[in-house]
């Protein structure tokens, strides 16, 4: 399963066909262009004040571009390497659901790890 509609996801699948750059993504290199995307996503936010976070309408179509990016590069990572994108979500999800459950984690930040220790403020 893909993160696209098929139809969508064939049309990527030609687009980086009919450009040869198959044999440029490699695992290694989709995710590390994978995290400089999503840096990019980031960046955005960069200079913000702290909860001055709703994007204007500019910015919001410079966010959709970065987003797209983001999905296109693990869509591609994860057909390359054969990765069912919904099984791995309700495989980390059931794992979640352990580590972080309602009692210990309702409205607490705090690392699954860390509940014995104190919050941090």
């Amino acid at each position: 399963m893909t993160l696209l509609p098929p139809e969508l996801f064939a049309r990527l699948l030609a687009f980086r066909a009919a450009r040869e750059w198959e044999q440029f993504h490699t695992p290694q290199n989709l995710a590390i262009a994978l995290s400089v995307e999503a840096s990019e996503l980031l960046e955005h936010f960069q200079w913000m004040k702290h909860g001055d976070t709703r994007p204007t309408d500019a910015l919001r179509s410079s966010l959709e571009l970065e987003v797209a990016d983001v999905v296109i590069l693990l869509s591609y990572f994860c057909h390359d390497l054969g990765i069912d994108v919904q099984a791995a979500v309700e495989r980390k999800l059931a794992v979640n659901e352990t580590r972080y459950s309602v009692e210990k984690s309702k409205g607490n930040a705090t690392k699954y790890d860390q509940f014995g220790e104190a919050r941090r403020e």
